[in-house]
């Protein structure tokens, strides 16, 4: 393995810098493309760098100084130009503000490498060392990227982060041109994009708190209640979800509601963004009667599988393990474990099964439903 050479990258803070350097780029260019976020005390991921690179070129874009988003609209996000990214959807959540609907084409390595036989999240480091014999230094992994000036060592790790996207992109292109894997991979780089854009949340989060599984239908739609409020609330306040109202405690209070303020003051102590306020208005969100109407909107918990639902998720798994092993994908990128157990148990087809899943596994997968 061999060190890489610290890359020469433009600084730009203005408007005006950033639209001359992108002016230069075709418009179907392969752009690589990367961000650096602090995500520790707020909802939102806040964006603190932007790291471009084409054709030899790098730039470090400092969203902090202007708006970067009119100068990147009308290249990456309704141009032809390729957007090449690694592990995009954290990036794509903190750009969705400036590119609500994701970059126009995204191709995501990290995608692509478990398409062609390298294995499911594998980390840029490890792809970068695989296709180039560059090791890279990760040293600068929990910097604080809001800061001014950067340091000379975190401008050199994040321009590091977008010097090897083209020839990565470049060789795996051709392994998925090879496998005839191309369209698979734009169709899950489409999905992913299209997560990034949902930006109102989660409209049933009770469903992933499967310990309530059992509940009354009445209590499960009083948890919908609380998660939703929870998320409202969060993403106003621009506080971590956990701080105002964490699992635990949403369970505790839908299972067995406060009857008085001073009972929900004394049960929520702790969570660091529920001030008087928010704790008054949750009490009043919670006092209500669940209607019928509730209940009707609020999609079942699945539980975990049991007894006959076990025995055939064992079947299925054989089967998706057996049907990846043919075709030379890592099961967990043709169907994760959770995703079987919820269809074991609702009987529902997945929509992560949709598209070219869906003509893999949906001959056989529903004949191993149980009875």
């Amino acid at each position: 393995m061999s060190l890489p050479e610290t890359p020469a990258a433009d600084w730009i803070d203005t408007l005006d810098a950033l639209q001359a350097w992108l002016a230069t780029i075709p418009a179907d260019a392969a752009v690589g493309l990367d961000t650096e976020f602090m995500r520790r005390n707020t909802f939102y991921p806040q964006l603190a760098l932007l790291q471009l690179g084409w054709n030899g070129r790098y730039a470090l874009v400092d969203p902090l100084a202007f708006d970067i988003g009119p100068a990147l609209q009308p290249l990456l996000g309704a141009g032809p130009a390729v957007t090449i990214m690694h592990s995009a959807s954290e990036d794509l959540e903190t750009l969705s503000p400036l590119l609500p609907d994701g970059p126009h084409t995204l191709f995501d390595t990290q995608i692509a490498a478990a398409f062609v036989g390298m294995g499911l999240g594998i980390s840029y480091r490890a792809l970068v060392a695989e296709l180039s014999g560059d090791e890279l230094d990760k040293g600068e992994t929990r910097s604080d990227w809001l800061q001014r000036p950067l340091t000379a060592s975190q401008c050199s790790y994040a321009a590091l982060d977008v010097v090897y996207l083209k020839t990565i992109h470049e060789q795996l292109n051709e392994r998925l041109r090879q496998r005839d894997r191309s369209a698979w991979h734009a169709e899950d780089c489409a999905r992913l994009k299209q997560r990034a854009s949902h930006r109102d949340g989660d409209p049933q989060p009770q469903r992933a708190l499967r310990g309530a599984a059992e509940w009354s239908p009445e209590r499960q739609a009083l948890l919908r209640r609380l998660l939703l409020w929870r998320d409202r609330s969060a993403r106003r306040l621009d506080v971590p979800r956990p701080w105002l109202l964490d699992d635990n405690l949403a369970l505790n209070l839908a299972e067995l509601p406060p009857t008085h303020l001073a009972d929900l003051e004394q049960r929520s102590r702790g969570q660091r963004a529920l001030r008087s306020a928010q704790r008054s208005e949750l009490f009043e969100l919670i006092a209500p009667t669940v209607s019928a109407e509730e209940i009707a909107a609020t999609a079942k918990i699945p539980a975990h599988p049991q007894g006959a639902a076990k025995k055939a998720l064992g079947e299925m798994k054989q089967l998706v393990d057996s049907r990846a092993g043919e075709l030379d994908l890592p099961p967990g990128l043709l169907c994760p474990r959770k995703v079987l157990e919820e269809y074991v148990v609702t009987a529902e087809w997945p929509d992560f099964l949709e598209g070219w899943r869906r003509e893999v596994l949906h001959d056989d997968l529903p004949g191993l439903l149980p009875d």
